[in-house]
């Protein structure tokens, strides 16, 4: 019995084709809506014996259907399939997962066109197909026993994503069309051991975030300190920056959010990040390349900043390669950037941490790793991890590596580079750094 039930509701369709009443609702788009809408509280009614009613949601942050569609992927208990929409549309769909050492295929039901339900919430969420002459576009519909019953599920919501988060980085892209929004894992992490960086600079950067994610904010209460910080990290590209915010997304007690400004961010896809963020609190968010902000942005990205509770709980890390460029607004007032810190070119001290770190000696031994961090001064860490993989391919093809050589070779191409001029050589005709 119990199978059959199931296999019944899974099998109900809430909009089946009768030709002769479709034309006459034909041009009543009202009609369609709310034979659809009246048919869903019908299949949720008779299904949970309860009614389930329609509300509106003008939140653009509705993560719900990012953890609908893992539970859907993980074939989730929490939800269940309650009817299709459309007799004729698709009940399936493909996903592709390649967290794992091996990417791999999935099929789970579609989050279009089906109604789907968490019970023991009291909600249901469906994905509707709409129809019109240049293609299909969809609509999201939040179905709810009640007003608690809503709140709670929305609540819930909130603390499992902040939890999923811990695991990995959301990645906010501002695009031509809105901000792109995606989640990536953390496929390994960066010890904070890992961070090849000034021992006081690193000390004072670790320090802040431990403190800040301290449970007891009583200190922040007492004194009336805005629950907030801000730092701003500078310096030359490849010295760091982006494995020093990796540890910090790794090693925190919270979530970490990666915001890539450019010329397309916007005073929506401002708002609609820290409105996102303010979600996770407490939290991290970092913001790179903030010099790229453009100009017509600035001011309201500043005063976003300024907001009494538009940071409360964010711990917000600027990065920038050119500091020059910097609105001098972020760095003269209070409550915006508390610190600015310099990643500078590695010393000869650093570099060779560096190269242990990435165990060089393997390819040039004690003296040729001392050699080669000595060799290397104006070098980014970025360029040593270029010279580790030459080292490492020249050794493996012909046994051994000549390790003042390769630095050479890196230094010539690295002095073209600096000098930007592409010229063509007479009767060649090709380019190159001169």
């Amino acid at each position: 019995m119990t199978i059959e039930k199931e296999q019944l509701n899974h099998n109900r369709v809430i909009y089946s084709y009768e030709e002769q009443q479709d034309s006459q609702i034909r041009n009543e788009g009202y009609a369609l809506y709310a034979r659809l809408i009246r048919g869903i509280i019908e299949a949720l009614g008779n299904r949970y014996g309860v009614r389930y009613e329609l509300y509106a949601s003008d939140d653009p942050n509705s993560e719900y259907w990012d953890l609908l569609k893992e539970d859907l992927q993980s074939n989730s208990t929490e939800v269940e399939l309650v009817a299709r929409i459309f007799e004729d549309l698709e009940m399936r769909t493909l996903h592709y997962e390649d967290d794992g050492d091996a990417p791999t295929y999935g099929v789970h039901d579609s989050i279009r066109n089906n109604v789907f339900a968490y019970p023991q919430w009291g909600v249901a969420l469906v994905r509707i197909p709409f129809f019109r002459e240049n293609g299909i576009y969809n609509e999201d519909f939040v179905f709810a026993t009640g007003e608690e019953e809503l709140k709670q599920f929305l609540g819930s919501v909130r603390e499992r994503e902040r939890q999923q988060n811990m695991k990995k980085v959301t990645v906010y892209t501002d695009a031509r069309n809105g901000s792109d929004r995606h989640v990536e894992s953390i496929t390994r992490a960066v010890g904070r051991d890992e961070v090849v960086l000034s021992p006081q600079i690193k000390q004072d950067i670790f320090r802040s975030l431990d403190q800040f994610f301290e449970a007891d904010r009583s200190f922040y209460r007492d004194y009336d300190i805005p629950y907030k910080r801000g730092i701003l990290l500078y310096g030359h590209p490849g010295n760091g920056k982006t494995t020093l915010v990796k540890s910090i997304a790794g090693s925190i007690p919270g979530p970490a959010a990666y915001w890539q400004i450019t010329e397309y961010t916007n005073s929506e896809s401002v708002r609609e990040v820290f409105e996102a963020a303010k979600r996770l609190a407490p939290m991290v968010l970092i913001i790179e390349d903030i010099d790229s902000m453009p100009d017509e942005v600035r001011s309201f990205f500043l005063n976003t900043l300024d907001g009494a509770t538009s940071k409360e709980g964010i711990f917000l890390i600027g990065t920038t390669n050119y500091p020059e460029k910097i609105d001098p607004g972020l760095m003269n007032r209070a409550g915006r950037f508390d610190r600015a810190y310099e990643i500078p070119l590695p010393d000869e001290g650093l570099r060779l941490q560096y190269l242990n770190q990435r165990g060089f000696a393997v390819f040039a031994g004690e003296e040729g790793t001392l050699e080669a961090a000595r060799l290397t001064d104006t070098f980014s860490l970025a360029q040593l991890g270029e010279l580790y993989v030459s080292a490492a391919l020249e050794w493996h093809q012909n046994g051994r590596t000549d390790i003042v050589q390769i630095i050479q070779s890196m230094r010539g191409e690295l002095d073209k580079s600096h000098k930007h001029n592409w010229l063509t050589q007479p009767g060649k005709g090709r380019a190159g750094f001169y």
